[in-house]
């Protein structure tokens, strides 16, 4: 569910009109919905009620500390891949002992960062990282908590480009190795092991890859367990994808997501930490962009906004689906046109869409591009030197900017000419 809809013909946020922020902020702007984002949080943990859980949102898909300090309210913890990431989920106000460290290729600052705030737990991919990482705790006079994350090679994700369960993958102990890595980690000094850690893949449309995945970590539970470790926590891991607009398969709702996974580990005494991003940001957040020409071309008809793949890079890089409208709705008799509808970046792959039914628009126009909370602003740039473009939250009839358009001054100035020039 999403808060973007109409009222008296004009699109608004919450109670928010869209057009309001444009005048305020400008184009092209990112504007997310609190009301989006608590009712997908509070879906999520509700369908884990009665169970031990943590759900450890995923900071890669929108980290904008105020959409963490939001989550961290609703009692969220946090998903990191970078110190970077660390530092905003701390400053946001999730507690250290909520956040889990994944990514496969953390540095020695990164883990040392990690250990000294006292997260909740390190998911180990490598046994070179595993080395490191006890090297560090020893240094510190400590021990790290670790949960390896096993590759099930198990096919999920609506992209090749966001599946990472399967054997090709760069993710995860591969699983023929997953006990010798085990019984690595319990000979050194630096580590303990608390746990198993798992992710299959992005924009998952069915249950039936988790079910297998989830079975089979379960079975590995068990075994490492009978050889002597401690396996206190289950980490499945996000990937459960959203409906984006277009005709692709609907995704299961978080209650029959959580009916299985609560189903498939009522034996394992385990507590179960979760790792949702999309799912909670995705619909909660459009990309309010102005139309800049429509322009006539050879053999179609083009929408050029001020939006631009800088902004907005998941059509260029996954082919991506966002439902593109006008913010003033077309009303019951309107003329409709086949759009391509592209950005002013110099790149034939600056194309939010190809062959789009829409209705018939032009210059001056407002548009927005839904669907757009997850993997939108944490993944712009400042390409062609196009400022990164403002994030707006808006709260019932309230709206603030919550990172600002730096000037083309503020760019510059992280920028110098040496003295030999």
């Amino acid at each position: 569910m999403r808060h973007f809809d109409y009222k008296d013909g004009e699109m608004f946020a919450e109670d928010v009109a869209l057009r309001d922020i444009a005048k305020t902020v400008g184009t092209p702007a990112y504007v997310y919905s609190t009301a989006t984002f608590t009712r997908h949080f509070n879906v999520f943990a509700d369908a884990f009620k009665g169970r031990k859980a943590l759900i450890a949102y995923s900071v890669k898909a929108n980290s904008n500390i105020a959409v963490l300090a939001t989550l961290a309210k609703l009692g969220a913890g946090a998903d990191v891949v970078s110190e970077g990431e660390l530092v905003r989920a701390l400053t946001a106000g999730i507690p250290a002992q909520k956040i889990v460290f994944s990514g496969v290729g953390k540095t020695e600052s990164e883990m040392r960062a990690a250990l000294k705030a006292g997260i909740r737990v390190f998911n180990v991919e490598s046994l070179p990282e595993l080395e490191q990482l006890s090297d560090v705790a020893v240094s510190m006079g400590t021990r790290a908590p670790v949960a390896f994350r096993v590759n099930p090679d198990v096919t999920a994700g609506g992209h090749e480009k966001i599946s990472t369960g399967k054997a090709e993958n760069k993710f995860g102990i591969a699983w023929s190795s997953v006990e010798s890595a085990y019984a690595r980690a319990g000979e050194l000094k630096g580590i303990e092991i608390v746990g198993v850690d798992m992710h299959i893949g992005s924009q998952i449309d069915s249950l039936a890859p988790f079910e297998k995945a989830i079975e089979k970590v379960g079975a590995l539970i068990a075994k490492l367990r009978a050889q002597g470790h401690t396996i206190r926590s289950f980490d499945i891991g996000g990937g459960l994808g959203i409906p984006y607009g277009d005709n692709t398969k609907t995704p299961p709702p978080p209650s029959e997501y959580g009916a299985l996974v609560k189903d498939l580990t009522s034996e394992m005494d385990v507590e179960l930490i979760f790792e949702p991003g999309r799912m909670i940001a995705g619909n909660a957040g459009v990309l309010l962009s102005k139309v800049i020409y429509a322009k006539s071309g050879e053999d179609r008809e083009f929408l050029i906004i001020d939006a631009a793949m800088n902004d907005l890079i998941r059509p260029a890089l996954y082919d991506a689906y966002h439902e593109i409208e006008p913010v003033k709705a077309s009303g019951r008799d309107f003329n409709t046109q086949i759009y391509d509808v592209v950005g002013p970046i110099c790149e034939s792959g600056d194309t939010f869409t190809k062959r789009r039914e829409l209705p018939e628009m032009k210059a001056g126009e407002l548009i927005v591009l839904h669907s757009a909370g997850a993997y939108g602003a944490s993944q712009s740039s400042q390409y062609n030197t196009r400022p990164l473009i403002p994030e707006v939250l808006v709260n019932g009839d309230q709206f603030s900017v919550v990172r600002d358009r730096p000037s083309l001054e503020d760019i510059l100035r992280a920028e110098s000419i040496p003295d030999w020039i």
